[in-house]
């Protein structure tokens, strides 16, 4: 599913009354070495805001590469350094930076792509939804929440029967969730175990639900 439709499914499914966990896998963030480059406050919101207008990719005419190659946006002027890693990405050993381009996967053309949709959800469905841990480590009751997920972490924990990657990706990370609600664990993976030091930069960065 591209970015545009699964966008907009989102917010009809948030919109809805019973309270929802989303699990995107891609970045919510960049690491604080793109931050200081330039020169941006570590504000996510503002973040999103900056990165939008630079990688316009909410635009159902434009896709990450027109950026990439000058047609759309101004992409070089917001770009990053593919060994540049956050936090979240070090700490869960095998993840790719949000700025490694065309390598067997890699998430930066994912999360180029999802960042202007995060903020396009967050505009139209915004009191209605928790992005974690951006608003907040903790989560008031009754409201949707939507998270970072790595697939890796859980993949190999449920047999692929006749999914493709794909669909077994998104089998993986649901049926996780699903379970960990089931047995009462799920709150755990909320917690992570981080110094304030951590959780400061995390704030900001953006952290992979189940990374500890």
């Amino acid at each position: 599913m591209d970015a545009a439709r699964y966008g907009r499914m989102l917010v009809e499914r948030l919109s809805e009354e019973p309270p929802t966990l989303v699990g995107t896998d891609h970045g919510f963030s960049f690491p604080m070495q793109y931050f200081e480059q330039h020169r941006l406050p570590h504000d996510w919101p503002a973040f999103l805001d900056d990165f939008q207008n630079h990688w316009p990719t909410d635009d159902d005419l434009t896709c990450v590469d027109f950026v990439r190659d000058g047609i759309a946006g101004n992409g070089k002027a917001r770009g990053g350094n593919s060994l540049w890693r956050r936090l979240t990405e070090i700490r869960a050993g095998a993840t790719k930076s949000v700025f490694q381009f065309d390598v067997q996967g890699a998430v930066a053309k994912s999360t180029h792509a999802g960042l202007p949709w995060l903020r396009y959800l967050r505009r139209s469905v915004g009191g209605r939804v928790h992005f974690w841990p951006f608003d907040g480590w903790g989560f008031p009751a009754g409201k949707s929440v939507v998270v970072e997920v790595y697939p890796s972490v859980w993949r190999r924990s449920f047999g692929q029967e006749e999914r493709n990657d794909h669909q077994h990706d998104a089998y993986s990370v649901a049926e996780w969730m699903r379970r960990c609600d089931l047995d009462g664990n799920l709150a755990i993976f909320f917690r992570p175990g981080l110094t304030p030091a951590e959780r400061e930069v995390a704030h900001i960065e953006g952290w992979i639900l189940g990374v500890m």
